[in-house]
């Protein structure tokens, strides 16, 4: 019944022959992809499904980490336990596009400005990831560009208690108590010693850096709350907490700094409130939801980031404060004409708030609002028992923006499936979609950003071939798809002057997904994917397309489960990749290699113990794909119990 209310798939489960070996099954059902419950392989789309037991195998602490070993997914991170520093989180790269991921949870937008921290989000709260690739835009509206990730949470409880431990300084505590109609979830991890996570080079200053991460923090608490068989609450307050110090580690001569001294401080704090009403019937589907955050920064500054030399007293203090609001009503309504046609009809409302807060580096208070608007459409037509097709149209507008700075998009999708028997398909898709200039990116958010009110919204295509198989334990799925997007609005660093500046660019990417799962053969499951892609972006500044990301991506995991004992070992591979400058041109990085494995012993109903280890082969990779460096974490571990009652 939860399911049904937030749009959460429904697995299908398998069943055993006479001779113990798994039987085929039709695949789980996915809703994120089509606004309406579908089985995987009716579905026209590039698809995943992370399941809370996958999770929980897996070892993920969070929604980030759940991820971060996904197929076509780049992973980027500040720092250990997921850290973020302040606006800059830890974005899902999908295809190469670092800007176009919508998040949702329980089917509901919860970005703000662009921007999220999946990292917040505690694995022990999520009961299902909903994955759909491609231009999702015509469905959801702006932001899906390269795909839309759609976190359902859990609505019965688990009535579980748990604490881990763990090395430099890592702890993490969580309990989920409640019955099948009200739940309640907290949640508290902290990684507190200091790990080395970023080296600056000396350019333009010629004073080399170091960045040390210390006493990360994040807290979670929820309710969950069945008010009748259609109508569900949900309120989510998560807030993180991490310091980031910048030491000199090198300095020209003459300068005042030397090796040792505190060149800055940064202390980030994020609080967010998220609250949904999410309704469903046989025919109607409408939910309302309010988002807020506020995030701010601040620390010493002990140096010029011009000069080098000692900051006056009246620039040594750093302080940014931030807050963001959106708040809207989704409604839809489903229509069967007859056995062949089907349609599905919409409006949206959404209402957004950025607040530049006052603070000792925002002299001056701001306040920025706009009402987006949409209406949507999707029909779709079975012309026999092989074929169908799917047609749809959105329509995006704003309003009340500041000084009149609106905007509208009318975007377009189709799609056509051929069916191969009941345990497979093939599927074409085309896909517009678009994302709106954000009020930080028009109007500025901080003093390091240059504003830009003339941005353009971003237009994008999605050209996509797939094809899906079924057979016993067996699931194969392939992809090829090229995306072109004009005006793809990105941020480029202009060293002399220490700020960012927003524009314009174009990005195009072609590739081919392929992915195997094999699962249910007991005591073994498996899963391998490759990616081979070649992202591209082409700004004013550079007037040449140069390379993104990375060419071939390698995934991969094994499980094992027998008795009293689980285990499972999965790892991301990222090569022929490369760190991409905004002023200069693209150079080749280091592949690097995530891994995570994690063993759980369950003696018995009420207990379990596990071990997870992260990075288990100690590499130090970089992680980031710009002109920053930042690293993995170091080879971590946390040994944890958990008693059910």
């Amino acid at each position: 019944m939860a399911a049904v209310i937030t749009g959460a798939a429904l697995p299908v489960a398998y069943g055993a022959g006479k001779d113990g070996t798994v039987q085929e099954d039709l695949g789980e059902v996915v809703v994120t992809a089509t606004r309406s419950a579908k089985r995987d392989l009716e579905v026209p789309a590039a698809t995943r499904v992370i399941s809370a037991q996958e999770i929980r195998e897996s070892g993920a602490r969070n929604a980030a980490e759940a991820l971060s070993e996904m197929d076509s997914t780049a992973y980027s991170a500040f720092g250990q336990n997921g850290a973020a520093m302040g606006t800059m989180s830890n974005d899902v790269v999908i295809r190469g596009i670092d800007n176009g991921t919508l998040i949702l949870v329980n089917g509901n937008p919860v970005s703000w400005r662009g921007k999220y921290d999946l990292s917040a989000i505690p694995a022990g709260s999520i009961e299902r990831i909903e994955v759909v690739k491609g231009g999702g835009s015509v469905l959801y509206g702006s932001e899906a560009m390269a795909g839309v990730i759609n976190i359902i949470t859990k609505k019965k409880a688990d009535n579980q208690v748990m604490a881990g431990i763990g090395n430099s300084g890592q702890y993490q505590y969580h309990v989920n108590a409640g019955d099948d109609r009200l739940a309640v979830t907290y949640d508290f991890s902290q990684w507190k010693h200091g790990v080395e996570v970023s080296r600056t080079p000396s350019s333009p200053l010629l004073i080399d850096t170091k960045t040390v991460l210390h006493d990360v923090k994040k807290q979670s608490a929820g309710l969950s709350w069945q008010l009748t068989p259609n109508l569900g609450f949900l309120y989510q307050y998560l807030n993180t907490d991490a310091t980031y110090d910048r030491w000199v580690t090198q300095a020209r001569a003459g300068l005042a700094a030397e090796p040792g001294d505190l060149y800055n401080s940064r202390h980030y704090t994020k609080e967010r409130h998220i609250t949904q009403l999410n309704y469903k019937d046989k025919d109607w589907k409408g939910s309302f939801y309010f988002n807020s955050g506020t995030v701010e920064s601040e620390g010493p500054t002990n140096f010029n980031t011009k000069t080098g030399k000692p900051a006056e007293a009246s620039a040594n203090r750093y302080n940014t404060r931030e807050k963001n609001i959106t708040y809207g009503l989704d409604i839809q309504r489903r229509w069967k004409q007859n056995p062949k046609d089907t349609w599905i009809g919409g409006m949206s409302l959404q209402r957004e708030q950025m607040d530049k807060l006052y603070a000792v580096s925002t002299k001056t208070a701001a306040k920025y609002t706009r009402n987006n608007w949409a209406a949507f459409a999707q029909y779709e037509h079975a012309f026999d028992a092989k074929n169908s097709m799917t047609a749809g149209a959105r329509e995006t507008w704003t309003s009340g923006a500041w000084k009149d700075q609106n905007y509208h998009n009318f975007s377009m999708s189709g799609q056509w499936l051929h069916r191969m028997g009941e345990a497979g398909n093939l599927y074409a898709s085309v896909a517009q979609s678009f994302i709106m200039p954000y009020f930080a990116q028009m109007y500025g958010a901080s003093s390091a950003a240059v504003p830009n009110p003339d941005l353009k919204p971003q237009k994008g295509v999605n050209y996509e071939i797939g094809w899906k198989k079924k057979r016993a334990a067996h699931s194969w799925k392939a992809a090829l798809f090229h995306m072109d997007i004009t005006d793809n609005i990105s941020a480029s660093w202009e060293s002399k002057k220490s700020q960012y500046e927003y524009s314009n660019e174009d990005f195009r990417n072609t590739g081919l997904e392929l992915a195997l799962d094999i699962k249910g053969v007991s005591p073994w499951s498996w899963h391998w994917g490759m990616t081979v892609q070649n992202p591209e972006s082409k700004s004013t500044k550079k007037g040449y397309w140069d390379r993104k990301y990375g060419r071939l991506q390698l995934t991969g995991g094994v499980g094992f489960h027998q008795g009293k004992w689980t285990s499972r070992l999965d790892a991301s591979f990222l090569a022929k990749r490369v760190q991409t400058p905004t002023a200069a041109h693209s150079f080749d990085a280091k592949p690097y290699l995530l891994t995570r494995w994690n063993t759980i012993f369950q003696p018995d109903e009420r207990n379990e113990f596990s071990l997870t280890i992260n990075n288990m082969l100690d590499r130090h990779d970089v992680i980031s794909h710009g002109v920053s460096t930042y690293y993995t974490a170091p080879a971590s571990f946390l040994f944890s119990y958990a008693y059910k009652f």
